[in-house]
């Protein structure tokens, strides 16, 4: 059984394990047709919806199925270090592929300025659902 670091040994490494896992799955839903065209339809409720399963994802693999206490983590700003690097990463990871591939450009190409923006953003929450799942795997398991 994996020993769990004592509180406040959260370690850069940990946040590497989370963005391999991080990107690897989100890759092949920021090039995907289908996310754009449902970030296009997605209303506010819809949006947040998508938002808080993220959340809850996350914290559901970190803390309850791979059996960690959130108090044994460090805190920032009250939050759970390893917890908020998780959202940075499931987040930040799918926006970094999304702008470094063009695929705001490639599938809003009749959008500009903020509405591209928004819609650019619903795609990044639709990514974050499965960009969370493998990075917290890779958390947890490595």
């Amino acid at each position: 059984m994996r020993r769990i670091r004592p509180r406040g040994q959260f370690r850069l490494a940990d946040s590497a394990q989370q963005v391999v896992g991080g990107f690897l799955l989100a890759g092949p839903f920021v090039v995907t047709e289908e996310v754009w065209t449902l970030a296009r339809d997605m209303n506010l409720l819809q949006l947040l919806l998508t938002v808080t399963i993220v959340f809850a994802i996350g914290y559901a693999a970190l803390y309850k199925a791979a059996g960690r206490d959130p108090d044994d983590d460090r805190e920032l700003a009250g939050i759970p270090a390893r917890f908020l690097s998780l959202m940075l990463v499931s987040y930040g990871s799918v926006a970094i592929l999304a702008v470094a591939f063009g695929a705001p450009g490639t599938f809003l190409d009749d959008l500009a300025g903020v509405e591209m923006l928004v819609v650019t953003l619903r795609a990044i929450a639709v990514g974050a659902v499965f960009s969370v799942v493998g990075a917290a795997t890779a958390d947890s398991v490595f």
